[in-house]
């Protein structure tokens, strides 16, 4: 027996709409006090400020309003202030913001922990912590894997983006901006890790290379150049984020954690941009059954508040002594009364689904456009999962990356109302994150616009 999945409430009108240039006078002076106080380390990629939020809208301080198809990079899955979320978060914060769950524990900890043992794969005994951010959790799931194995090599992969923590950066394959840019480097860099060949489909010299052979690829070079008794963990994300959302070929994961079990290395799932319905079903493993022993999570998990977690196999996490895992803030009440709300609504409103009909509703749409531009089209490739969506853009008739083509759609789309970020290890990339809860009208909106930059683009 099936239910009728609820429908999201708005506050907010779900409707683009642009009364004023921008940035206005109210960004305009935000932006000059900013630069006063803040680092410019710290980029934003829209020069607005916003004011409200909810559902697929963004209203900024001058009272423009702008399809969001970027949801925070992935976080505001729920919307931006899903009324069951904000519920939670009020309930919360009226009896206590925080004690630290190393002094004096609660209640909801413990029900995310065991939420997170429902809803991830694998059936066997599971344990969980909770930190703050994706890069923490990336970096005590490293710190698991090398304790519970002994030892002490980390394989990671071409166009991997993991954080901005010194381990993490390690483990990221990018440069600029990421480890390094014009004024130096953040090295040095933690050692003992690995790069390996990732499965990216549109740029693979051999064109008719498999999954299974391509992870075939990596796992030869792992032998000799790790070996793999000096091998702790392999972190893959099963669809790559910042390196332009590269979804492996089919094969690419289940072979590498075959091996990976075979010869009692860690497989790490990073599931930080992927997980909680954003690529139409709970994990990005999912679609190939795949089962890490350790998963990590963040951005989608919290509606919006500042969680993530690392979940996996009971006899890794709890080969940890006590004091070794932890942080002050990590599970903070609030954020865990959040998630338990944004869960929630993920199974009430069936997000799942919803991703799914996204996905169809937008690649639809654009490979119809794709097939309309013809063999001259900028459009390289089409792909994705669910709301987790990209467009690869080259120069016409080659392969060859087209960053310029890329910025130029982004910043038309962000004139007309829409915002949507951009990607890749090339910069040649838009990839398209809407909230789940976005209507289609909204969607089909921010779609138009997208549209018509695409044919003005070079």
């Amino acid at each position: 027996m099936t239910t009728q999945a609820i429908q999201p409430q708005f506050r907010l009108e779900q409707k683009r709409k642009i009364i004023a240039d921008f940035p206005g006078p109210k960004s305009t002076e935000l932006a000059a006090r900013r630069a006063a106080v803040v680092a410019k380390g710290v980029a934003s990629g829209v020069p607005v400020y916003v004011a409200d939020a909810d559902g697929g809208i963004i209203h900024d301080v001058d009272g423009n309003s702008f399809i969001d198809l970027g949801s925070g990079i992935a976080v505001t899955s729920v919307g931006a202030s899903d009324p069951a979320v904000v519920g939670a978060v009020k309930e919360q914060v009226e009896h206590f913001t925080h004690t630290c769950f190393m002094v004096t524990p609660y209640e909801g900890y413990i029900a995310v922990a065991e939420k997170l043992a429902e809803l991830t794969p694998g059936d066997f005994d599971k344990r969980t912590v909770l930190f703050n951010s994706g890069a923490e959790a990336v970096e005590n799931a490293i710190k698991v894997a090398r304790l519970a194995t002994g030892r002490t090599a980390v394989a990671a992969f071409d166009h991997a983006y993991h954080g901005r923590t010194n381990l993490t950066m390690a483990l990221t394959a990018k440069s600029l901006p990421y480890k390094g840019g014009p004024s130096g480097d953040f090295g040095p860099f933690a050692s003992e890790v690995y790069r390996l060949p990732m499965s990216y489909p549109f740029r693979e010299e051999n064109p008719s290379i498999t999954g299974v052979e391509a992870a075939q690829r990596a796992i030869t070079m792992m032998e000799k150049q790790i070996g793999a008794s000096s091998l702790a963990a392999i972190i893959i994300e099963p669809i790559q984020g910042e390196g332009g959302f590269i979804v492996p070929a089919e094969g690419f994961l289940p072979t590498l954690a075959a091996w990976a079990k075979e010869n009692g290395v860690v497989f790490i799932a990073d599931e930080v941009q992927s997980g909680f319905c954003r690529t139409g079903a709970w994990f990005a493993v999912d679609h190939e059954g795949v089962v890490p022993d350790i998963i990590t999570m963040a951005k989608g998990i919290a509606g919006g508040m500042p969680l993530s977690a690392i979940t996996g196999r009971a006899d890794l996490l709890d080969a940890v002594h006590p004091g070794g895992l932890g942080g002050t803030f990590g599970g903070n009440p609030v954020a865990c009364a959040a998630a338990l709300a944004a869960i929630e609504t993920m199974q009430e409103q069936d997000l799942i689904s919803r991703a799914q009909e996204i996905e169809e509703l937008a690649t639809s749409r654009l490979r119809s456009l794709q097939d309309e531009l013809g063999a001259e089209s900028i459009i390289g490739e089409i792909r994705g999962r669910g709301a987790m969506l990209a467009l690869e853009f080259v120069k016409p008739g080659t392969k060859t990356p087209n960053p310029d083509a890329t910025k130029a759609i982004a910043a038309a789309c962000l004139q007309e109302g829409v915002i949507i970020l951009t990607c890749g290890t090339y910069g040649n990339v838009v990839r398209l994150l809407p909230p789940l809860v976005i209507g289609d009208e909204l969607l089909n909106d921010g779609l138009d616009v997208l549209e018509a930059a695409i044919r003005a683009a070079k």
